[in-house]
């Protein structure tokens, strides 16, 4: 599905997007109006797994200690709707000057996000700091 067909207004690929520009702006309570209750947020690596808004909120407040220095999104394309959208968001950091891609999963159910699930390559995601 390419960008132009994610939906219209409200749809699961427009909430993604919306959650990503309020983490553009810092804007953590409109990003977390868009979660469950029993969400969870599974970070690079697939080992730390965070449960509840209350347990992604603070790690949002320390984003800077769990991103390499320097980063920064570059393009983000949206794939998918329906209850699962994938974000490919391409990256750099200041030990990855050239950049490179990640995906995040995302899985909603009734218009919130109950799942965010990082997929990235972990060797240059742990060279990057």
């Amino acid at each position: 599905m390419s960008d132009s067909q994610i939906g219209g207004a409200g749809s699961d690929a427009e909430i993604v997007q919306r959650g990503w520009e309020a983490v553009a702006r810092g804007d953590w309570d409109t990003l977390i109006a868009d979660y469950t209750e029993d969400m969870i947020f599974v970070m690079p690596g697939q080992n730390d797994v965070l449960k509840g808004p209350a347990a992604f909120r603070q790690a949002l407040e320390n984003l800077g200690t769990v991103l390499p220095p320097g980063f920064d999104i570059t393009a983000i394309r949206q794939i998918g709707d329906n209850g699962e959208v994938v974000s490919i968001l391409e990256w750099k950091s200041d030990k990855v000057p050239e950049g490179s891609q990640l995906a995040v999963l995302f899985k909603l159910r009734a218009g919130k996000v109950f799942e965010e699930r990082w997929f990235i390559d972990t060797e240059q995601w742990k060279a990057a700091f």
